[in-house]
Protein backbone atom coordinates (compact mmCIF):
# COMPACT_ATOMS: atom_id res chain seq x y z
CA UNK A 1 0.00 0.00 0.00
CA UNK A 2 2.98 2.25 0.14
CA UNK A 3 4.80 1.49 -2.63
CA UNK A 4 4.96 4.42 -4.53
CA UNK A 5 3.86 3.66 -7.85
CA UNK A 6 0.23 3.02 -6.37
CA UNK A 7 0.40 5.12 -3.46
CA UNK A 8 -1.87 7.95 -5.33
CA UNK A 9 -4.22 5.23 -5.84
CA UNK A 10 -4.53 3.83 -2.51
CA UNK A 11 -4.87 7.90 -1.02
CA UNK A 12 -7.87 8.59 -3.33
CA UNK A 13 -9.79 5.41 -2.77
CA UNK A 14 -8.74 5.67 0.99
CA UNK A 15 -10.32 9.61 0.44
CA UNK A 16 -13.58 8.08 -1.66
CA UNK A 17 -13.90 5.35 1.47
CA UNK A 18 -14.27 8.36 4.23
CA UNK A 19 -16.11 10.18 2.00
CA UNK A 20 -18.33 7.40 1.23
CA UNK A 21 -18.64 6.43 5.04
CA UNK A 22 -19.58 10.17 6.12
CA UNK A 23 -22.17 10.69 2.92
CA UNK A 24 -23.91 7.00 4.61
CA UNK A 25 -24.32 8.32 8.17
CA UNK A 26 -28.03 8.35 8.93
CA UNK A 27 -30.25 9.64 11.99
CA UNK A 28 -29.83 12.58 14.40
CA UNK A 29 -25.58 12.09 14.61
CA UNK A 30 -25.34 12.25 11.18
CA UNK A 31 -26.31 15.88 11.12
CA UNK A 32 -22.91 16.30 13.19
CA UNK A 33 -20.77 14.16 11.23
CA UNK A 34 -21.46 15.16 8.23
CA UNK A 35 -21.61 18.96 9.09
CA UNK A 36 -18.42 18.80 10.89
CA UNK A 37 -17.00 17.01 7.47
CA UNK A 38 -18.13 19.70 5.46
CA UNK A 39 -16.36 22.53 7.99
CA UNK A 40 -13.35 20.58 7.50
CA UNK A 41 -13.41 20.29 3.78
CA UNK A 42 -14.43 24.35 3.60
CA UNK A 43 -11.20 25.50 5.79
CA UNK A 44 -9.10 24.17 3.25
CA UNK A 45 -9.69 22.38 -0.36
CA UNK A 46 -7.80 19.42 -0.61
CA UNK A 47 -7.45 18.70 3.19
CA UNK A 48 -8.74 15.58 3.50
CA UNK A 49 -6.55 14.36 0.65
CA UNK A 50 -3.50 15.68 2.17
CA UNK A 51 -4.74 14.32 5.86
CA UNK A 52 -5.11 10.79 4.21
CA UNK A 53 -1.28 10.98 2.31
CA UNK A 54 -0.18 12.25 6.13
CA UNK A 55 -1.53 9.66 7.82
CA UNK A 56 -1.41 6.74 5.66
CA UNK A 57 2.07 5.45 6.76
CA UNK A 58 0.67 5.67 10.51
CA UNK A 59 -2.78 3.98 9.52
CA UNK A 60 -0.22 0.95 7.41
CA UNK A 61 1.71 0.61 10.74
CA UNK A 62 -1.00 0.30 13.07
CA UNK A 63 -2.91 -2.02 10.40
CA UNK A 64 0.21 -4.66 10.24
CA UNK A 65 -0.15 -6.52 13.24
CA UNK A 66 -3.84 -7.17 12.57
CA UNK A 67 -3.01 -7.85 8.81
CA UNK A 68 -0.16 -10.01 10.22
CA UNK A 69 -2.52 -11.90 12.58
CA UNK A 70 -4.99 -12.44 9.83
CA UNK A 71 -3.18 -14.12 7.56
CA UNK A 72 -1.18 -16.41 10.33
CA UNK A 73 -4.66 -17.69 11.92
CA UNK A 74 -5.55 -18.43 8.27
CA UNK A 75 -6.81 -15.52 5.72
CA UNK A 76 -10.40 -16.04 5.17
CA UNK A 77 -12.35 -12.63 4.83
CA UNK A 78 -10.25 -9.59 6.02
CA UNK A 79 -13.36 -7.42 6.48
CA UNK A 80 -14.93 -10.09 8.63
CA UNK A 81 -11.61 -10.59 10.27
CA UNK A 82 -10.87 -6.82 11.03
CA UNK A 83 -14.99 -5.81 12.25
CA UNK A 84 -14.53 -9.12 14.64
CA UNK A 85 -11.46 -7.31 16.56
CA UNK A 86 -13.36 -3.91 16.30
CA UNK A 87 -12.57 -1.82 20.00
CA UNK A 88 -9.08 -3.11 18.96
CA UNK A 89 -8.51 -2.03 15.73
CA UNK A 90 -10.74 1.43 16.07
CA UNK A 91 -8.53 1.78 19.15
CA UNK A 92 -5.50 1.84 17.13
CA UNK A 93 -6.22 3.76 14.28
CA UNK A 94 -7.81 6.41 16.36
CA UNK A 95 -4.80 6.64 18.65
CA UNK A 96 -3.64 8.45 14.97
CA UNK A 97 -5.88 10.94 14.80
CA UNK A 98 -6.22 11.59 18.43
CA UNK A 99 -2.01 13.06 18.55
CA UNK A 100 -2.43 14.78 15.34
CA UNK A 101 -5.85 16.32 16.60
CA UNK A 102 -3.25 17.44 20.01
CA UNK A 103 -0.92 18.92 17.79
CA UNK A 104 -3.30 20.93 15.30
CA UNK A 105 -2.77 24.72 15.93
CA UNK A 106 -6.51 25.44 13.88
CA UNK A 107 -9.22 26.18 16.46
CA UNK A 108 -11.50 25.25 13.88
CA UNK A 109 -10.04 21.73 13.34
CA UNK A 110 -9.58 20.70 17.10
CA UNK A 111 -13.15 21.92 18.00
CA UNK A 112 -14.96 19.82 15.12
CA UNK A 113 -12.73 16.81 15.96
CA UNK A 114 -13.46 17.49 19.86
CA UNK A 115 -17.37 17.28 19.48
CA UNK A 116 -16.90 14.33 16.75
CA UNK A 117 -14.36 12.07 18.76
CA UNK A 118 -16.68 10.32 21.35
CA UNK A 119 -18.50 8.98 18.62
CA UNK A 120 -15.34 8.00 16.74
CA UNK A 121 -14.97 4.52 17.63
CA UNK A 122 -18.37 3.87 16.34
CA UNK A 123 -17.69 4.96 13.42
CA UNK A 124 -14.60 3.94 12.90
CA UNK A 125 -15.77 0.65 13.32
CA UNK A 126 -18.60 0.50 10.73
CA UNK A 127 -16.01 1.67 8.39
CA UNK A 128 -13.67 -1.51 9.13
CA UNK A 129 -15.06 -3.27 6.46
CA UNK A 130 -14.70 -1.28 3.75
CA UNK A 131 -10.80 -0.85 4.97
CA UNK A 132 -10.72 -4.48 4.72
CA UNK A 133 -11.70 -4.31 1.44
CA UNK A 134 -9.04 -1.70 0.38
CA UNK A 135 -6.54 -3.98 1.83
CA UNK A 136 -7.11 -7.35 0.45
CA UNK A 137 -6.90 -5.31 -2.48
CA UNK A 138 -3.71 -3.52 -2.47
CA UNK A 139 -2.64 -6.57 -0.24
CA UNK A 140 -3.44 -8.87 -3.23
CA UNK A 141 -3.08 -6.93 -6.27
Amino acid sequence: MLNPDIRPQVVTDCQQLLDSEVESKRGVSSIAVKGAYGMVKAVRPGIIHDAVEDLLDKMVDRLQPFYADFQSSGGGSLPEYLSGRGDEVSDALLTITDERAAKSHRATIKKAYGKLRPQGKKHVQEALPGVGKLVEKYATG
